[in-house]
């Protein structure tokens, strides 16, 4: 224990050195420039090496700037064909409609002129064979079957002969026979004449008839009858009857 405390404070006892106390901001004070100048060197160097391998950055900033004006142009110039599309679309929509009605006219005017042609070819035909002055006659008596489940729709044409007949006015009336529950039953149309102004008549030469009749969706018919009765007659004129695939012959009274 004695040679180490004479060997600390003898002549060979390690030296101590007193140093002056530097207060840390005096410490970065100093260091700061030279790590700021080290920065800016390296940036200098940075910038320069771009400036020697052919990269200019005012350059590329002036590309990147006119990129720019020329993605907000060419947005500009979407939305405005964008809006021509949609106006170009519109009209081709029009046309198309415009198109389509057109055609629907021209078929249906081209019917109804087939249907005059035949309508001329019919009266001449009639009028050639003659008959009596003032005979009721029902022609052209059809019957079909409606896309509703138990409606069905009749056209007729009534037709009075001879160039002097007098004016007809009276009323029509049908009757459907129909099987319904394995049975027989009628289906008188209108039930009260009086009450329906759509089945009333009043014509001189023709009337084109056409009529929708409603029947219970289980009922399966089987034909109608056409009544014409004559204005304070209780007995009908004409009767005529019809089903889905042929026509009956007149019955006159």
């Amino acid at each position: 224990m004695w040679r180490g405390v004479e060997r600390r404070f003898n002549i060979y006892a390690p030296q101590m050195a007193v140093r002056r106390h530097i207060p840390w901001y005096l410490r970065w004070g100093m260091v700061l420039p030279f790590v700021f100048a080290s920065v800016l060197l390296a940036w200098w160097a940075y910038d320069n090496g771009l400036e020697f391998a052919g990269f200019h950055r005012s350059k590329a900033e002036q590309e990147l700037s006119r990129l720019r004006d020329q993605v907000a142009k060419l947005q500009v110039d979407n939305a405005h064909l964008n809006d021509q599309i949609t106006q170009y679309e519109r009209r081709i929509q029009i046309d198309q409609a415009t198109t389509q009605a057109t055609s629907d006219q021209l078929k249906s005017l081209s019917d109804e002129n087939v249907k005059l042609q035949e309508d001329l070819v019919f009266f001449q035909n009639l009028t050639a064979t003659g008959g009596k002055e003032g005979e009721l006659g029902v022609h052209r008596l059809t019957l079909e079957r409606d896309t509703i489940p138990g409606e069905y729709h009749l056209r007729m044409l009534l037709v009075q002969s001879g160039q002097r007949a007098k004016m007809f006015s009276g009323s029509y009336q049908l009757a459907a026979t129909a099987v319904e529950n394995k049975q027989s039953a009628t289906y008188v149309f209108p039930k009260d004449e009086s009450e329906n102004p759509q089945f009333k008549l009043s014509f001189r030469y023709y009337r084109r008839i056409e009529q929708s009749i409603q029947l219970p969706a289980d009922a399966q018919l089987v034909s109608v009858q056409v009544r014409i009765f004559e204005q304070g007659v209780t007995e009908p004129k004409v009767r005529q009857s019809v089903n889905l695939t042929n026509q009956g012959a007149n019955d006159v009274q």
